[in-house]
Formats: structure tokens, C-alpha cells, sequence
């Protein structure tokens, strides 16, 4: 089971630690159609909080320093994914749509299991 979590954990946070850079670095390509979408303010927002949303997966776990903020992270993604399904239903972009339902999916397993199945204990204190 711990495997298994740390797969999604990783999974997931290689798509928002990718998703969030092209939120704020994004090809010029792209800029244009992104900012009809959402403002500047917003994007470069949610980018940040996509980049900290993956790296608060990883990091913690594997310090085992507040090893709670784990399922604090995908609890958060959770929230971020509901809202991007109803974003992307609202446009009638049905396998946006499904894709944010399968992230959501995941995060909400790694949510739970993190924190009543299996979650990461923290580091011990060193003894001097």
C-alpha cells in the first residue's frame, strides 16, 4: 500500500509540477489563448499553488518534517480539480473534463490514505 501511494504521489506531482511551470512559464504560443481564459493575476496564482501543491506531495514524505502537510496537499488539489472539472464542463470540454475527474480521483485517494490509512510517521528526534 505504501508503494502504491507513493506512486500516485509522484504521478501527481509530476502533473501539477508540469501543469503549474506552463501556467507561469508559458510558450508564447499559448499566452494569448490563456489569458482570454483567465486573467494574469489568476494564472500566475494558480501556478504557483499547482508547483507548491507538488512539491508539498514529495517533500514532506521524504523528510518526514510535517509529514501531515501530505494529504494537506492533495486535499488542496482536490479542491483545485473540482473546480477545473466544472471550469472545463462549462466550456464543453468533455476530455479536459475527464482528465481533471481522474486527477481528482487520485488525489483523493492519496488524501485519505495519507491520512487515516497509511499515513507517513515523522522523523524521530535525535538523541545527543
Amino acid at each position: 500500500m505504501n508503494i502504491t501511494l507513493w506512486v500516485l504521489q509522484i504521478l501527481l506531482a509530476l502533473a501539477f509540477a508540469a501543469h503549474g511551470w506552463l501556467l507561469l512559464a508559458p510558450p508564447a504560443s499559448l499566452i494569448e489563448a490563456m489569458n482570454a481564459s483567465m486573467s494574469t493575476g489568476f494564472r500566475l496564482f494558480l501556478g504557483v499553488a499547482e508547483v507548491l501543491a507538488a512539491i508539498g506531495l514529495i517533500l514532506p514524505g521524504i523528510t518526514r518534517i510535517m509529514p501531515g502537510l501530505v494529504p494537506a496537499a492533495a486535499a488542496g488539489i482536490m479542491i483545485v480539480m473540482i473546480s477545473a472539472t466544472i471550469f472545463h464542463l462549462r466550456r464543453g470540454e468533455t476530455s479536459s473534463a475527464v482528465t481533471t475527474v481522474v486527477l481528482l480521483a487520485i488525489a483523493t485517494v492519496v488524501a485519505y490514505a495519507r491520512w487515516r490509512v497509511r499515513p507517513i510517521p515523522p522523523a524521530r528526534p535525535r538523541v545527543a
